[in-house]
């Protein structure tokens, strides 16, 4: 549980912190069977918004239902195993399922950093009490700075946008009470029509107390199904240079140049990174990556830990026969994915390391979050 303010204060908000677990990279260049470091995972697929960027909604796979036995086992094997930080985020928003705070009270109680992305809208006085001591961060995903255009773009009526800002000044509020090291962000999924909420967003950000507020891309399938414009965003260059102007010692605004300047485009062919992060759909089906949910990539689903441990899926030639294939030149990440996945930026690290292009090693002091790579 976190009481006090870390030593280390350093925010890695566009990049990996795979430097940090150089013992997993060994063991992985050594061909062990290595435990991911970071687990990237809904609760649900269910979700109470309707955000007119939403990648989940590509993904639809064969839903079950993560009860609290299924999550508990699933934590105990994640502790068992070495994996040391789960974020609920993936393709649901965690929240609404009736396991949610249990989930994350119980992973800290067995060493593992827990963390959320969500919309914040049932985040209540009374849950953020019960999670806050026991979380990592908590970013809440917000794609606009002013009422009706939150109630344009994420879906939802423009009370919903009144609640989650008190539920943020909740948060703030119980942080410094409690003097908590868990970090308070706002997150935008930038699309190039949205570019009208950068500033409003980055105030709001500071008005309200939290600890930082990251701009980020918009993910797309291969088959553009989005239509997210990418040449579109370098008319926002200046606008999202004077965001991040408005930082100030307490509150970091970031946006994630590499993946916004990298468009669609990604310098490698092979896949290493999900044996270090994978992520697991809402419905529990365990998967290398969230682009890969849906049925037409069924021949790379490796199971659902609502029918199996996760310590056995984990273990199992299956799991090891879909990674070493994204791995292999049988694989090409440049056609054969959507754009800018959670992994891109571990996949080029790596990729940098095994083609002898650069080496890995940490770079400064520790940052935070560390086991969210």
């Amino acid at each position: 549980m976190s009481s006090t303010l870390p030593e280390h204060t350093e925010l890695i908000l566009d990049g990996t912190k795979i430097a940090w677990h150089l013992d997993r990279v060994k063991a992985w260049e050594r061909g062990e069977r290595i435990a991911p470091i970071t687990i990237d995972m809904a609760l649900t697929r269910a979700c109470n918004y309707a955000c007119t960027y939403c990648y989940a909604t590509l993904q639809e796979n064969d839903r079950k239902i993560i009860t609290r036995e299924v999550i508990y086992d699933f934590l105990e094997d994640c502790a068992e195993i070495g994996v040391k930080g789960i974020s609920l985020v993936s393709d649901g928003e965690s929240s609404v399922s009736p396991v949610f705070a249990d989930t994350i009270v119980r992973g800290s109680e067995l060493g593992i950093s827990m963390a959320t992305g969500t919309n914040a809208f049932l985040l209540t006085p009374d849950v953020l009490e019960s999670i806050l001591p026991h979380m990592t961060y908590l970013r809440v995903n917000i794609s606009a700075g002013e009422r009706k255009r939150y109630a344009e773009i994420m879906g939802v009526k423009e009370s919903f946008y009144d609640r989650v800002l008190d539920n943020v000044r909740h948060m703030v509020r119980i942080k410094r009470e409690h003097g908590l090291t868990v970090t308070i962000g706002l997150q935008m999924v930038l699309m190039p029509e949205f570019g009208d909420q950068v500033l409003p967003l980055a105030r709001l950000g500071r008005e309200l107390g939290v600890d930082y507020c990251v701009i980020k891309h918009c993910s797309d399938n291969e088959d553009g199904d989005l239509g997210v414009n990418y040449q579109g965003y370098k008319s926002l260059y200046d606008i999202l240079r004077a965001a991040e102007a408005m930082s100030e010692a307490d509150y970091q605004v970031s946006v994630k140049w590499s993946k916004i300047t990298a468009g669609e485009k990604r310098s490698y062919q092979r896949c290493y990174g999900p044996p270090f992060i994978i992520q697991l759909s809402g419905s529990g089906l365990v998967a290398p990556c969230g682009m890969l949910f849906n049925e037409r990539y069924k021949k790379l689903h490796i199971g659902n830990i609502c029918d199996k441990r996760f310590k056995d899926i984990w273990a199992s030639d299956e799991y090891w026969e879909v990674m070493n294939y994204l791995a292999s030149s049988e694989f090409n990440a440049q056609t054969m994915c959507g754009t800018l996945c959670l992994q891109h930026k571990v996949n080029e690290e790596l990729d940098a390391y095994v083609t002898g292009q650069a080496s890995i090693k940490p770079q400064g002091p520790i940052p935070q979050h560390i086991n969210f790579i």
